[in-house]
């Protein structure tokens, strides 16, 4: 738990909160918690979203914690004729809730269309988000602080896609104060055709004067054979300094197109060519990588060579990754060492490490690698734990709350209006202030936030407030015992392991019933619609429409089924079936084709980043989940089978109907 001083501090804001629960909220003294009330607010807010004034009933809800709602749309409507200062009372007012941000979004978008530049930066603090309102920003600088202007308006110039409209007046001002120079159209021409965009490429080239043709030739050259990348001259511009991104920009292209002959070509140009060092970076950076995803041995000798110059983590992850899939525990040693320190302090980096050094005979060196990544909580660090022989550690905060601190707490300006936006059916907008809140507040206000989620049993909303609060090891609260009893009945009724079926829910949703992806998956096991059509037709029962798949029971009903199919499918192996979960069994038997034979190994060269880092995910969760069913005791808990971390990860894990 916190220290004393911030647990005073957590008192002084809950008695804050406590004297006037909705004072900070609409300046009322109470608010009225009441059907007729909550029924009234609804009405208003429908209304105040249709701008139909004459619907809302202000005596009604006068008084309703949530009386800003309506005031933030009634204010939204008029920013047109709005002084600033009328703004920035409102984001006083509303400063511990979302409506202060959106409101300060809101005005900035309109004042600045309107060219009440003044008044825009009078409402703001700093650069805003988004681009529309960062290029009214820095137009509203440009004659009160040019320097500032010109370097957020080169920024958002210097991107290979087209910009809003709101840019133009920044971009034509940066352009007659010579800010912006034919050098940089030329430079945005190169990005746009790096990033595939035709029309912003010719659109751009047509403000060049004819002291341009001979790059443009240069380049109609190289767009449609990139191999010509060591013919281009390289003096081309005006003053010379066009050739260094068109050539930057066709080694994009013959990277991607066909790796081997471009470090070809760059062998012939590099040291001829003037570059900036970003350029050079960017260049090697792509070689380096395509070079290795795409396993070009006749790269490796200088893939080798120049990582150490880049010195770039990702890139050396990814040659450890290659070593350990080839076994070349030398390289992988090599390369461990290579990380940056903090890096390479990570249990995931830690153990492989260990493992090379084991390979190679060094076992006081293998022991303390083990040793330090023992000590996280995660895959590699319970797969380090299980070499040493030792129990996992959790490394869990204490989450205790005192009944004084919860009784502060439900009388919060922002507990208060969250359940009353839960009431009248604002999900979305309860999770809003909930999480503003969360990512604002002190850790001990937060742990407040997180517990008293809990208690409701807004699950999803409890494992949010602590990413928010970044509440790590707060275990219960991040991975909380939400819908136990589904998952215990139908993973016995599936004979699946139960706290697998936890740790992909948490996964897949943290908890929302009412996840919904970008692709159609739905609810806490986040089903595809067609998966979930045939596996209903497998147990005979209807095929849910959408809306029922977020239905808890269903949902983890469908998914249990589903996962026994998998587990079937790999003779009760988790770490095959979890992968096939996320990527689909088609790409898990392709990989069991060529994979190494150890499951440590195995799961290090899953191709995917995103299904590697699910199953490490998933098998840690499952471990925490049953460890926390113990009261937090790791004993007796295994991460793996004898049979998932001793058998082999070959074509014959494949069961054959």
């Amino acid at each position: 738990m916190p220290a004393l001083p911030i647990r005073r501090r957590w008192l002084s804001w809950c008695l804050a909160g406590a004297m006037g629960v909705s004072a900070v909220a609409n300046g009322a003294v109470s608010p009225t918690v009441n059907a007729s009330s909550d029924q009234a607010m609804k009405q208003a807010l429908d209304a105040a979203r249709d701008r139909r004034w004459n619907d809302i009933d202000d005596a009604a809800i006068q008084d309703h914690v949530l009386a800003g709602y309506v005031e933030y749309h009634r204010l939204r409507a008029r920013l047109s004729s709005a002084t600033a200062a009328q703004v920035n009372d409102f984001i006083v007012r509303y400063g511990d809730s979302p409506l202060a941000d959106w409101m300060r979004g809101s005005a900035q978008t309109q004042f600045g269309k309107m060219g009440r530049f003044d008044d825009l930066l009078a409402i703001s603090d700093g650069e805003p988000s988004g681009t529309i309102r960062q290029c009214y920003y820095y137009t509203a600088l440009l004659d009160r602080e040019p320097a500032k202007a010109a370097a957020g308006g080169e920024a958002l110039w210097h991107v290979g896609a087209s910009q809003p409209a709101a840019c133009d007046s920044l971009f034509s001002t940066l352009e007659d104060r010579g800010v912006l120079t034919d050098e940089d159209t030329w430079e945005r021409m190169m990005l746009a055709w790096e990033n595939g965009q035709s029309g912003l490429v010719t659109y751009l080239g047509r403000d060049l004067d004819d002291s341009w043709q001979r790059a443009i030739d240069s380049f109609d050259d190289v767009r449609g054979n990139y191999a010509d990348v060591t013919r281009i001259p390289l003096d081309l511009g005006p003053d010379g300094q066009a050739s260094g991104a068109l050539i930057a920009a066709t080694m994009h292209g013959l990277t991607r197109a066909d790796t081997e002959a471009s470090l070809e070509a760059w062998r012939k140009i590099s040291a001829h060519v003037s570059l900036s060092e970003d350029q050079r970076d960017r260049i090697e950076h792509d070689l380096a990588f395509y070079s290795m995803v795409r396993d070009v041995g006749n790269n490796q000798g200088w893939v080798d060579t120049t990582l150490p110059r880049l010195a770039d983590a990702d890139l050396i992850e990814l040659r450890i990754r290659n070593a350990v899939t080839e076994g070349n525990w030398a390289n992988v040693a090599r390369w461990s060492e290579a990380l940056p320190p903090e890096v390479r302090a990570e249990a995931h980096w830690q153990y492989w490490l260990g493992r090379a050094s084991e390979a190679m005979g060094d076992d006081a060196k293998a022991h303390q690698a083990y040793q330090l990544a023992a000590q996280d909580r995660s895959f590699f660090g319970f797969a380090a734990a299980d070499r040493l022989g030792q129990p996992y550690q959790l490394q869990m905060a204490n989450t205790e709350v005192t009944t004084l601190q919860r009784e502060l707490t439900n009388m919060l300006p922002v507990v208060q209006r969250t359940e009353a936006l839960m009431r009248i059916g604002e999900d979305g907008l309860a999770r809003s202030e909930w999480y503003t809140a969360a990512a604002r507040d002190t850790p001990a206000q937060a742990e407040a936030l997180a517990d008293y989620a809990i208690r409701q049993g807004w699950y999803g909303m409890a494992i949010q407030t602590t990413i928010a609060a970044k509440q790590w090891d707060a275990l219960p609260w991040r991975f909380p015992a939400a819908y136990r009893d589904s998952f215990l009945k139908w993973g016995e009724t599936n004979q699946v392991d139960p706290y697998l079926l936890m740790g992909i829910a948490r996964r897949e949703s943290a908890f929302n019933p009412l996840a919904a992806s970008p692709v159609g998956a739905r609810g806490l096991m986040q089903l595809m619609p067609g998966t979930a059509d045939h596996v209903a037709r497998e147990l005979g029962i209807s095929a849910p429409n959408t809306s029922e798949l977020f239905e808890p029971q269903l949902n983890i009903r469908l998914g249990s089924t589903y996962i026994r199919s998998m587990l079937e499918r790999y003779r009760g192996n988790r770490i095959a079936a979890t992968a096939a979960y996320n990527a689909g069994p088609q790409r898990v038997d392709r990989w069991l084709n060529s994979a190494p034979p150890e499951f440590d190994r195995f799961v290090e060269s899953i191709p995917f980043r995103e299904t590697r880092d699910y199953v490490q995910a998933v098998l840690a969760y499952r471990v925490i989940f049953e460890s926390l069913a113990k009261q937090g005791s790791t004993q007796g808990v295994a991460m793996l089978s004898p049979a998932e971390s001793q058998g082999n990860y070959d074509p014959t894990l494949i069961a054959r109907n």
